[in-house]
């Protein structure tokens, strides 16, 4: 046989052995699977009936095939498919679950339908594939609704695969397939969600292309998509198309856009918009009021924001906290409080309160403003009342402001409240009450408050001991200052600029200059930087001490570091100049400063006006006081009283009548200040007639005498022995209200003690002691009662009383028991008692020294009297006339 023809042969012999297979295995197929679907339909057990002989067999067309045959139940179809898989681990082909899902959602048995998509995306099968396997079983078997696909599409952005989604619907439009508006939606949020705004305004291109019929939801996200992309001008295009074709929209749409343009900065646009509903038949919402209130936020439009919140309660709608919060610390920022604070009031009473933080901000800034604590104490009271819990920089803001206005027991009851609440302890409000104590003078309170503060754990700041420092050296005690800055310092704490000057001012305060340039060249050597505060206080301490060779020294120091010294650093060195005598040279200064075009205040003046008045210059005080008027300068009380002190001193009575009517003249009338002096100088050289007159004058003027004048006027009465009228005056001081001092007290006691009536004189000091009212200057008093009655013993015991009682002698406390003993002849004990003297650190001065010079000169000792005047040379102290006067009448 010829090869080629059995090749032939050989090939028609086995396709027609293949064909009979085939057709044997239709034949087959078709039994099988009518035996399954009699299995299927039977109430037969299943998992008896599908034997392991059946189960072997089965394939996934054998399945698809059954799914086809039960599209009238697809309930059963579906329990059939989940009990091959459960019980049979029967893993089924996509195209069954295509057919079932169909089949389900035909039967609007969505839920199973939905179940089964999810499982079949959990096999992470290719989009493009499951979408070809529905749309193969949609065509070939005619179902009737497209649901599955709006399924397959919303598991997918359900499952964040929003790309996939996307695809979908693509692939359905280009079969000329819709999806639902619902699964549209779906898919455009999903897109927003990722911030592809770009594919979401595509997707609704291709929906429009395809025939679809947007709604209010799909232009939400379009809109969105737009303002989000910042394409406003083609967002209200949208709008005006979506309002022209009909469509029946809410205020929900007006908003989408109102917001994108408040968040892009274009707020007049939105305002407008808003004003516009009215005539669309809609009504502003709370999110329309929330969004323009929140954008008017965002330009610092913040009245217009807040009349906006007034509107919106006015419409019983209520603002979010959020847009609260912001009107309210925009309001702060703007300095409003007042209206910040009534916008909390008035939003509290719906139940919205800013947030913590913006209500802390606004307790600051009430607390920062003049006169506004009250309401910020009423806006700490309510914060419980209206939900918030105050936090520990709650408790520091109100502790703090109660400590600057000196209501020292309102910040302790708080303190204490803070802490029964437990809110967390941290440092600053210590730092506020330890300020506040130092400030009041009580600076015993503040270092147990620190040692308080220490033994909870608290670790002390710069700003803990710089209060403590600046406290100290207020009170004069230096040396407890400088204790705590080597402690400071020895923690590892840094000192800044406030301690410095601070310890500075002490120092300056205590004329213990040479420490004050000490620790302002350590300042420098710890590059901590002075300021023009720093400065001033070394410049006025110079000045005070003497030296103001060296205070012009630190007057060019400042001005090569670029530091521009004010009124307080040039009154200091007028008075300064003034003060050593040298009156013309201060006025050269301040004609030098003017012609540089210095300003100088009152203060400046006055100083100089002080300096002429004390040199007995008073026509070039007046004529200073021209100048000052030429320049723009106005005369105060201040520079008055001044004047009138001066014309007081030097008894120009003739100066004092012109300068009373010229303040007349302007309008100004005399202060207590003023009237005190005069008192004063009318009492000292004895014109109580011209005192009384002045009296009356001051009180028929509305001019109420103080604790101070009231105590002149004792004074004067005293020294003229008109005690009866000095009580007179005492017991009206009291009906008034007013507290008699130490100083009223030593009025009457110097009476006493110059009468001879020391029984009396001791009664009344007792009575200050127990009052606290003793002090170095009335123990004085006493001991130079007792010295004049020769009571030298009894003065003895005075003194060591005084230290009993914690109150220190003083020179004059020494010296004039050691002048008694000088003039009764017991130069040992003058000795003995100025030994003691320098043993407890005092330093005598000239009339110590003048006094013991005197002494030794009538008992014959001049060698010891001459030697006495060598030293008070070597220490610095001027020979004075009655020290030679001593010491030729003892020659």
């Amino acid at each position: 046989m010829n090869p080629s023809l059995r090749r032939s042969w050989h090939i028609r012999h086995r396709r027609t052995i293949s064909t009979t297979r085939k057709f044997n295995n239709q034949g087959n197929d078709k039994n099988f699977i009518a035996t399954l679907n009699e299995i299927v339909r039977s109430k037969r057990s299943w998992n008896i009936a599908l034997n392991s002989t059946i189960s072997t067999r089965l394939k996934s067309h054998h399945v698809e095939q059954i799914l086809l045959q039960t599209l009238d139940d697809s309930r059963l179809a579906l329990r059939f498919f989940n009990f091959l898989g459960l019980h049979k681990n029967f893993y089924h082909s996509t195209m069954s679950f295509c057919i079932l899902i169909h089949s389900l959602v035909q039967s609007n048995l969505y839920w199973p339908a939905t179940s089964l998509l999810q499982t079949l995306l959990q096999r992470k099968v290719n989009p493009s594939f499951v979408f070809d396997n529905l749309l193969d079983v949609y065509k070939r078997f005619n179902f009737g609704h497209t649901l599955g696909f709006d399924l397959l599409i919303q598991n997918y952005v359900q499952d964040r695969r929003v790309m996939d989604s996307v695809l979908i619907v693509r692939l359905m439009m280009e079969h000329s397939l819709v999806p639902e508006l619902k699964t549209l939606s779906s898919v455009l949020n999903g897109l927003i969600r990722i911030r592809r705004f770009d594919l979401v305004l595509q997707l609704f291109d291709n929906a429009l292309t395809s025939g679809v019929k947007p709604d209010e939801y799909i232009y939400t996200a379009v809109l969105k998509s737009l303002c989000e992309l910042k394409d406003f001008e083609k967002a209200k295009e949208v709008m005006n198309w979506v309002e022209r074709s009909g469509i029946k929209v809410s205020v929900i749409l007006y908003n989408i856009l109102i917001h994108g343009l408040c968040k892009g900065g274009r707020v007049w646009e939105a305002v407008e918009i808003k004003s516009l509903l009215i005539t669309k038949g809609l009504n502003a919402d709370t999110v329309t009021y929330c969004s323009l209130i929140l954008g008017l936020c965002k330009v610092n439009e913040f009245q217009l924001a807040r009349r906006l919140v007034d509107e919106m309660l006015g419409l019983l709608l209520v603002p979010r906290e959020a847009v609260v919060s912001s009107v309210v610390d925009g309001l702060r920022r703007e300095g409003d409080c007042v209206a910040a604070y009534r916008l909390v009031d008035m939003t509290g009473k719906v139940g919205v309160v800013p947030n913590l933080f913006v209500y802390n901000a606004l307790l600051n800034s009430l607390c920062k403003g003049r006169g506004k604590l009250d309401e910020a104490e009423s806006l700490f009271n309510s914060m419980e009342d209206k939900g918030l819990c105050p936090n520990s920089v709650t408790y520091s803001i109100m502790i703090d402001s109660f400590c600057k206005q000196g209501r020292l027991d309102a910040a302790v009851l708080l303190y204490n409240r803070m802490f029964d609440n437990e809110v967390e302890l941290t440092i600053y409000p210590y730092n506020s009450l330890i300020n506040g104590y130092c400030k009041a003078g009580k600076c015993s309170v503040a270092e147990s408050i620190f040692n308080e503060m220490i033994d909870k754990g608290l670790t002390p700041t710069v700003v803990t001991y710089t209060s403590l420092i600046d406290g100290y050296c207020k009170e004069r005690e230096v040396q407890k200052a400088f204790r705590l800055y080597h402690e400071m310092t020895g923690k590892g704490i840094s000192p800044n600029t406030f301690t410095f000057t601070a310890l500075i001012s002490g120092f300056c305060r205590a004329h213990m200059m040479v420490e004050a340039s000490k620790i302002f060249d350590e300042m420098v050597k710890m590059n901590v930087t002075p300021t023009e505060v720093t400065y001033n206080v070394l410049i006025e301490g110079h000045c005070k001490d003497g030296n103001t060779i060296k205070a012009f020294e630190l007057l060019d120091e400042m001005l090569k570091k670029g530091l521009i010294p004010d009124t307080y650093t040039y009154r200091s060195l007028i008075t300064g100049l003034c003060t050593k005598g040298q009156v013309s040279e201060a006025k050269e200064f301040v004609d030098d400063l003017q012609n540089q075009r210095h300003y100088l205040n009152e203060m400046c003046f006055s100083a100089l006006l002080h300096g002429y008045c004390k040199e007995g210059r008073l026509k070039d005080a007046l004529t200073t006081t021209d100048e000052m008027i030429e320049k723009g300068i106005n005369m105060d009380l201040v520079c008055y009283g001044v004047l009138i002190n001066g014309t007081l001193k030097h008894h120009d009575w003739k100066y004092l009548l012109n300068i009373m009517k010229e303040m007349h003249d302007r309008g100004m009338k005399p202060d207590e200040v003023i009237y005190t002096s005069m008192l004063d100088a009318y009492g000292k050289v004895g014109d109580l007639k011209k005192a009384f007159k002045c009296w009356d004058i001051m009180v028929s003027e509305g001019c109420f005498p103080n604790v101070v004048t009231y105590t002149v006027m004792i004074n004067n009465l005293c020294k003229a022995g008109l005690v009866d009228k000095a009580e007179v005056f005492y017991k009206e001081m009291l009906a008034k209200g007013l507290t008699p001092n130490q100083f009223t007290y030593s009025c009457f006691l110097d009476y006493l003690t110059s009468e001879g009536y020391m029984v009396e004189a001791k009664q009344l000091h007792d009575a200050m002691l127990k009052g606290y009212l003793a002090n170095t200057v009335t123990y004085n008093i006493i001991i130079r009662g007792l010295c004049r009655l020769d009571q030298i013993q009894e003065a003895m015991d005075i003194l060591l009383e005084m230290e009993d009682n914690g109150i220190f002698p003083d020179c004059v406390s020494y010296s004039t028991i050691i002048y008694e003993f000088c003039r009764r002849g017991d130069l040992l004990g003058a000795r003995g008692l100025w030994e003691s003297m320098l043993t407890n650190g005092l330093k005598p001065d000239a009339v110590a020294y003048n006094l013991f010079i005197y002494g030794c000169c009538i008992a014959g000792e001049m060698s010891k009297a001459f030697e006495l005047r060598d030293e008070m040379i070597a220490s610095g102290l001027k020979v004075t006339r009655a020290t030679y006067a001593s010491l030729i009448h003892g020659t």
